[in-house]
């Protein structure tokens, strides 16, 4: 994967390996807090910024640490731990400079840690073999296709509130088929670019 452009892994895993409309990791959260668009688009950014910098944060401490002291089979325990503490560091900020978006995210925002999205990013990273800098543009690409989804839904999750729906469809009906949809669109994404 050495030769592989970090460009093209960034693109490819916003549109063609979509973490959340491809592998359909991170789908609890997305269908949870995609009701209105202001708040999709803080859990959005959160989740890439965490994204991003766990990828940098878990590339050091699995080939730094983890692999020289021959203990490499920690990784989850070790990546879970990063995650924790970049969630919490995340935690603090949002709450000290936006207490109401603090409060719209709720329960989701320290649930970040356990998103499967975040965790599957760096057990990909590993699995793939990417270098220090694929790594970081696979997280950062990856947070951003999952903003690109969550931003999609909410915004016609809102458009949905003003429309006749039947009422057996409502709700988590019609929020899992416009999901589908969705990531139908993306899989047509996927015969231009393989990042795997």
């Amino acid at each position: 994967m050495e030769n592989l452009s970090p460009w093209v892994i960034f693109f490819a895993s916003i549109f063609t390996g979509n973490i959340l409309l491809s592998f359909f990791l991170g789908m609890c959260s997305f269908l949870s807090v995609s009701k209105q668009v202001k708040t999709a688009l803080g859990l959005g950014l959160a989740v890439t910024f965490v994204l991003t910098v766990t990828s940098a944060l878990n590339y050091v401490v699995f080939y730094y640490i983890l692999e020289p002291l021959g203990i490499d089979y920690l990784r989850y325990i070790a990546f879970i731990v990063v995650i924790a503490g970049v969630v919490q560091l995340l935690e603090m900020i949002i709450e000290r400079f936006s207490e109401a978006l603090y409060i719209n995210l709720g329960i989701f925002l320290p649930l970040i840690t356990v998103n499967c999205a975040i965790l599957g990013v760096a057990l990909f990273m590993v699995i793939r073999k990417y270098t220090f800098i694929q790594s970081v543009m696979f997280g950062a690409g990856s947070g951003l296709g999952w903003l690109l989804a969550i931003l999609a839904l909410a915004g016609i999750r809102q458009r949905l509130n003003e429309q006749k729906i039947p009422p057996a469809l409502q709700g988590a009906g019609i929020t899992l088929i416009i999901s589908g949809l969705m990531a139908m669109a993306f899989i047509g994404f996927s015969g231009m670019v393989q990042i795997m």
